[in-house]
């Protein structure tokens, strides 16, 4: 593996050793917590502690936050190796400029969106860091599948990130709101996120598969991935053996 390729393992390792764990993790102290206030509704005297309440919201923040930056580090790869690999410092600087820019930019926004405190400023924080991502994304280098978005591990990842976010917008409202309707927003939309979740590592282990090392591109893109067949004429070739072909 070169670099390049050595790279575009950050992404999948992080997610695999920081972000699934804590997806767990905030899962379980949301069912604890979940049990807990029913038991309390019911006026039972429960033995879960009341602490798991405080712990599901700070380690949910903890998760909410490092999606996003999980999401920027995944964006990050390929649209700076396409930057590297066609010169487009040389041909356009300023779309380089301005990428860079929207990193930063997104970055910021979300510092400011755990430090926000009112509803507006949350409101505006959240939707800046969600235009970040958006912007990102429909750079040139990503791997979308957008022929198959129904089953694309970017549209996925994408959706979840922005479900994070509004999930770190509306922490304050949850516990502010008597009626209940923010906490039960936040219960259907993070019931939905974790099934995108499940779908991220479906989709991820997936792609792994499916994008070649960088030194193999040249052959393997010359393959019909619509018909699932290689052009015979470099599939006999003495000079290309199997290695260079898995």
């Amino acid at each position: 593996m070169n670099t390049v390729d050595l790279l575009s393992l950050v992404h999948p390792a992080l997610a695999v050793a920081w972000v699934f764990p804590l997806i767990g993790i905030v899962s379980y102290f949301a069912w604890l917590t979940r049990q807990r206030r029913l038991q309390t509704k019911e006026k039972e005297k429960s033995k879960i502690p009341p602490v798991v309440g405080k712990e599901h919201v700070q380690i949910g923040r903890w998760l909410s936050g490092s999606v996003v930056l999980l999401s920027l580090i995944g964006l990050a790869h390929p649209i700076f190796d396409q930057i590297i690999r066609k010169k487009v410092w040389q041909e356009n600087p300023f779309q380089v400029i301005f990428i860079v820019l929207v990193f930063l930019f997104t970055l910021a926004s979300l510092i400011l969106l755990y430090k926000g405190r009112q509803v507006r400023w949350r409101a505006i924080f959240a939707t800046l860091t969600g235009m970040g991502i958006v912007i990102l994304g429909c750079q040139d280098g990503v791997f979308r599948r957008t022929n198959e978005w129904y089953i694309s591990h970017y549209h996925y990842g994408i959706t979840v990130t922005l479900l994070m976010v509004f999930s770190l917008a509306i922490i304050e409202d949850i516990y502010q709101d008597r009626s209940q309707k923010w906490r039960y927003v936040h219960i259907i939309l993070n019931c939905f996120a974790l099934l995108l979740f499940i779908g991220q590592g479906i989709t991820g282990a997936r792609d792994l598969l499916e994008i070649p090392l960088s030194w193999q591109k040249p052959v393997i893109y010359r393959c019909d991935f619509l018909n699932k067949t290689c052009p015979q004429a470099f599939l006999n070739s003495p000079q290309i053996g199997f290695h260079e072909l898995v």
